[in-house]
Formats: structure tokens, sequence, C-alpha cells
């Protein structure tokens, strides 16, 4: 197991980190995410893992559950 953190931006409200959170989820091997929300600032949020996670997945993940980006 693994534990991953990343600063993203973007989120402004708990809809937001619903969405990051199943995004990241539906990738392989996450078992688990927990978005600690900074509502029009930096959150974090940490992605736990079978094994490390690369960066373009998860910018592939938040592009996908809409407009975030890594800090």
């Amino acid at each position: 197991m693994t534990t991953q953190t990343f600063n993203v931006t973007g989120m402004t409200c708990g809809h937001c980190a619903g969405a990051v959170t199943s995004e990241l989820k539906a990738l392989d091997g996450v078992n688990d995410v927990n978005v600690d929300l900074v509502a029009g600032g930096t959150s974090t949020v940490t992605v736990t893992s079978e094994a490390p996670i690369e960066e373009a997945k998860v910018v592939g993940a938040l592009e996908e559950a809409g407009d975030y980006k890594l800090a």
C-alpha cells in the first residue's frame, strides 16, 4: 500500500470533492481517496493505492471530473 498527497485547485464545494473522489477511485489500484476541501483555494487530496499512481493518470482523472488542476 502507498499513500500519495496531491494539491488540487478549482474545487469549491462538496459536489466538486465528490466528483474528484469518484474519478480517482475509478483508477486501477486505488483503494481510498480523502479530500480536505478548501473551497476556492488549494485542497489536499490523499490517495491510498496498491502502487504509486502516475501523475498523468491523476491529471486525467481531475480533468474528467471537471475543471480541476494539480497545484
